[in-house]
């Protein structure tokens, strides 16, 4: 199973929570609302997940296999970098050098 696309929307002040993301594979196989979140060390990606009847939350989709997950939150992170870094860029064009007071 290969990863095709990933769709990243960036958070504004929702704390730890930085983006919920949309993983398509094989072009014909997507799942939305997985996170990426700042950790105490790093960034991570949350799968997506419900609370169940005692309070304890479980994904409700996520891969088996170690290797597919890791290669997963490598794309998933790799690509919000990249949204980011744009982002950054696009923001910094916007704003005038000579008539900027800090």
């Amino acid at each position: 199973m290969k990863i095709t696309k990933v769709e990243i929307r960036p958070m504004r002040n929702e704390g730890n929570l930085k983006a919920f993301c949309s993983v398509v594979f094989d072009d014909v196989f997507i799942v939305h609302s997985v996170k990426v979140i700042q950790g105490k060390e790093s960034l991570f990606v949350a799968m997506p997940s419900r609370e169940g009847k005692h309070g304890e939350f479980r994904d409700t989709a996520h891969p088996i296999d170690n290797a597919f997950r890791l290669a997963m939150e490598e794309a998933v992170l790799e690509r919000y970098r990249e949204v980011i870094e744009e982002m950054s860029r696009v923001l910094a064009a916007d704003i005038p050098t000579e008539d900027a007071t800090f």
